[in-house]
């Protein structure tokens, strides 16, 4: 199921930016008032919104994308409806195609199942496992001497992680004041992990989970999740499902959010609040 989701994201993003370009094409030859209007809004919205979040990376979005949706609807409308013989039936399959991909994409593709085992749950102790940080292995033991917040992220290609990690990156001081240590967890090479970290103006730690191992100690792994062709860039195809959660001194979770939509993720001030309530200041 799950490389089938990583065929999707990749045909769906380029398929939109393909009918839209169809589309404008088409009514560069039509006349704006043709069945092609319907298309290039229904095809535009995945485009616009994948171009948005790509140039200006945000850490979370609306569950359910009520303006891409809107879009499709409206736009598949318009290419029933405009006058444009012969190739209204052209343009209202390619608009239903892109309402289609939207809502396969939002529905589907976005949302995770439950969390593969219960291994990572508030109150319970963090399992073993092992990251690696500047070619050195570290055991959980070593990791939860003090308290902590872990953010397993899928890499540097995902424009939603490396926001998240900018908003972390924001609330340094905050947590460093309560004298929290922040772990940034990713499958990805260090190379890539460094190179994100020098963009940080903070002095967070950026992990390596070699082969998800640790993703795969929580039930937080996903397997095949990365896009498909994002190999060719060196990127692992199993992906940790994006996931937050705070430990205590000693390793206790106080705090855990395993999102089942990959694109709504908990605001920052979540964290400081759960630290605050649990005394760690």
């Amino acid at each position: 199921m799950n490389l089938l989701k990583s065929l999707f994201i990749t045909l769906y993003i380029f398929a939109g930016l393909g009918g839209l370009i169809t589309a404008l094409l088409m009514i560069s030859e039509q006349g704006l008032i043709s069945p092609w209007l319907g298309t290039a809004l229904a095809c535009a919205g995945p485009t616009v919104f994948f171009s948005h979040i790509m140039l200006m990376p945000r850490a979370r979005t609306s569950a359910n994308l009520n303006i891409v949706i809107a879009a499709g609807v409206i736009g598949t409308l318009l290419s029933l409806l405009l006058p444009g013989e012969p190739s209204v039936a052209a343009a209202a399959i390619a608009a239903a195609v892109g309402l289609f991909g939207s809502l396969v994409y939002v529905f589907w593709y976005s949302r995770f199942g439950a969390p593969g085992n219960a291994a990572l749950t508030e109150g319970g102790r963090l399992p073993e496992f092992t990251l690696v940080e500047h070619g050195k292995s570290f055991r959980t033991a070593e990791l939860t001497a003090k308290p902590a917040l872990w953010i397993f992220y899928r890499g540097n290609w995902c424009p939603l992680c490396v926001a998240q990690v900018r908003e972390i990156a924001a609330q340094y001081r905050e947590l460093a004041r309560r004298g929290v240590e922040v772990y940034l967890v990713s499958p990805q090479s260090e190379n890539a992990s460094q190179s994100l970290a020098k963009q940080m103006d903070a002095p967070m730690r950026f992990m390596t989970d070699v082969g998800n191992h640790a993703a795969e100690a929580l039930g937080i792994k996903v397997k095949d999740g990365l896009p498909a062709g994002f190999q060719a860039l060196g990127y692992p195809s199993d992906v940790p499902r994006p996931t937050v959660f705070i430990t205590g001194a000693g390793g206790q979770v106080i705090f855990c959010d395993m999102t089942d939509n990959y694109r709504v993720r908990p605001e920052p001030a979540t964290f400081l609040a759960v630290l605050d309530q649990h005394a760690i200041v």
